[in-house]
């Protein structure tokens, strides 16, 4: 049976590339995705369709895709179609299902309250299969899947030595987090040593801060691995990065009521990893110099064997 695997580039194709492999697949599926220096790192040997990308209610892009859609679908090469979205997914799981595949529409780790707006507009269409990453938003038609976060438990980091080591993550949405960037030219000791600023979008005029909007997968590892202590927004990628990296990150939400994102669900993520201990939350007006010498004496450490997600 083919399985298409469907994602958004960012946190979202982070995610399924991490969820893929305790998914129940029985042959290599087909990636669609958007074209991005990332999908071509983790995507590396696989097949990969690329689509127009869409963007937080990039409904323009969304239309050109169902075209593509419609194509691959009535291909009849595929059985199943998977995506955990972002807007991608309403282009293809509808069809999907109108052509009688299997739709499974995984609900990013990124909504802790409840759906998103893809997922609340994929609950009108009959058929497609809905999944959380939270027990408790398993209701109606949504079943519980596991969650990405279930392949971390917490673990000690001692501090490798002087000077502290920080890296800095803020994303690549197209929104400024310039708040973050000056309270840690604020807080950071005044000896730690940056190895990264990763900044995106955000204005660096007068900080005197030497950022880089986009950081190559493979660079962007070397300097978490590199750091004691990893300073981040609250995406999902971003988060499994550092997990991965075996960091403990202090995560700081970006805020809707600053114009730094389109809502508030990155504060949901950062205090969902806090419960389980993977990740210290702080808002940037309650970040301070300790948060940091505290992330530095943390860690986490990947399960040896991660449950299974059964796709029913």
């Amino acid at each position: 049976m083919r399985t298409l695997l469907i994602a958004a580039t960012g946190g979202h194709l982070a995610e399924l590339v991490k969820l893929r492999e305790r998914l129940p697949l029985e042959e290599a599926p087909t990636w669609v995705t958007f074209k991005s220096e990332q999908a071509d790192t983790l995507l590396r040997g696989e097949r990969v369709l690329h689509v127009h990308e869409v963007n937080p209610r990039g409904y323009v892009n969304l239309a050109r895709n169902l075209p593509i859609a419609h194509r691959v679908i009535r291909s009849g090469e595929f059985v199943r179609a998977i995506s955990n979205g972002a807007g991608i997914a309403l282009a293809f799981l509808p069809l999907a299902r109108a052509h009688g595949l299997e739709a499974h529409y995984i609900e990013n780790a990124a909504r802790v309250e409840g759906p998103s707006l893809t997922g609340r507009l994929l609950e009108l269409v009959p058929g497609v299969r809905l999944y959380a990453q939270y027990e408790r938003l398993a209701r109606g038609r949504w079943r519980y899947a596991g969650s990405i976060f279930d392949a971390f438990e917490p673990a000690s980091a001692p501090r490798r030595g002087d000077p502290l080591r920080i890296a800095v993550t803020v994303g690549t949405l197209p929104y400024s987090f310039r708040r973050l960037i000056e309270r840690l030219l604020a807080i950071l000791p005044k000896d730690a040593e940056v190895v990264l600023w990763q900044t995106g979008w955000t204005p660096l005029d007068g900080l005197g801060v030497d950022g880089r909007r986009l950081v190559p997968p493979s660079d962007l590892s070397m300097a978490l691995q590199a750091a004691d202590v990893v300073v981040q927004h609250g995406g999902i990628g971003s988060a499994l990065q550092a997990l991965e990296a075996g960091k403990r990150p202090v995560m700081v939400p970006r805020r809707e009521r600053f114009g730094e994102h389109v809502d508030d669900h990155q504060e949901q993520v950062a205090r969902e990893l806090a419960r389980r201990g993977l990740a210290l939350m702080r808002h940037v007006d309650d970040l301070h110099t300790e948060d940091i010498l505290q992330a530095a004496e943390l860690g986490v450490r990947a399960v040896a064997v991660p449950p299974p997600l059964v796709l029913a």
